[in-house]
């Protein structure tokens, strides 16, 4: 019988040899390959900061406004309204905060928070007989009352500054 020794150091030759064997003849990665990986990456945070922007523009109480018929609307219908844009908007966005900094996913979240917060407690201040109308033109006026009511325009300063510092 062959000596323990002669047979642990042929297993560990032979280990060796099919390692390199392995390691010469295995597909070699493109050139560049990790770049593209990167650059997929960058991509994906770039289409997601571009979405989010367009969140914030959609649900810039303003634009909000614009956008929403009030013919005939009571103001509690009006805020049931807007209120469900905001956060459907918000919702059909929500998977992009894996792409971004966890500070301007806050952000975004605030402005949602925000927004909801001015149409609800204008809305109860208003009259039970108050029109839809009357509810957009209160908000509006809110809004344009004092500059720091627009939140919006500084997420999307903070949404382009972080999507400028990938490019």
């Amino acid at each position: 019988m062959p000596d323990s020794t002669l047979v642990y150091s042929i297993l560990i030759a032979l280990v060796l040899v099919g390692a390199l064997v392995y390691l010469y003849y295995r597909p070699a990665k493109p050139e560049g390959a990790e770049k593209q990986t990167n650059s997929g990456s960058v991509s994906l945070q770039l289409q997601a900061y571009e979405r989010l922007t367009l969140l914030v523009d959609r649900i810039a109480i303003p634009n909000l406004i614009s956008r929403t018929p009030q013919d005939g609307l009571s103001a509690r219908d009006m805020q049931l309204i807007l209120t469900k844009s905001i956060r459907d908007e918000f919702d059909y966005n929500i998977t992009q905060q894996i792409y971004i900094t966890p500070e301007t996913w806050n952000a975004v979240k605030n402005l949602r928070e925000k927004n909801l917060l001015i149409i609800n407690q204008i809305a109860s201040a208003l009259q039970p007989t108050a029109s839809g109308l009357d509810l957009q033109r209160s908000v509006l006026e809110f809004i344009m009352s004092d500059s720091k009511n627009n939140l919006h325009e500084l997420v999307s300063e903070a949404l382009s500054y972080e999507a400028k510092k990938l490019l």
